[in-house]
């Protein structure tokens, strides 16, 4: 069984991952593997106060990101800052290989995925809160 990571901040201990979608604007094969890896690089500068990148991968439409964050951090912030941060960063030093796709000044769709991720099954959890010795 995997051992549990956790986290202190002044008055709490946590353990709290995110796995995040982030895909292209018209789902658009623009994403090379130099700017995959310069994505990597980016992330984990910008969550590095907030959190850790556990994992990054990507395809040429969309990018996958496991994160680690504190409880401090709001997903929707966070998810919100990393696509105009990058998006921004990208259109700069890849400015020839994205002006062909995109006239605008965008790179990410609007919409993204977040999820909770690790911990145990919602079941295991509920099942150990019933256990639980309720004073009479």
């Amino acid at each position: 069984m995997d051992k549990v990571n956790t986290h202190k901040l002044f008055h709490c201990t946590f353990s709290l991952s995110y796995h995040f979608v982030f895909v292209t604007k018209y789902r658009r094969a623009c994403l090379s593997a130099a700017m995959l890896e310069r994505l990597r690089h980016w992330l984990t500068e910008l969550v590095a106060g907030y959190g850790e990148v556990l994992e990054f991968n990507g395809e040429a439409d969309h990018v996958h990101l496991l994160l680690a964050l504190n409880p401090k951090v709001a997903p929707s912030v966070m998810a919100n800052t990393l696509k105009t941060v990058t998006s921004r960063l990208l259109r700069r030093d890849f400015a020839e290989q994205l002006r062909p796709i995109y006239a605008k000044p965008v790179l990410w769709s609007r919409s993204y995925f977040v999820a909770s991720a690790g911990g145990a099954p919602l079941s295991v959890i509920k099942r150990y809160i019933e256990q639980q010795y309720r004073p009479e």
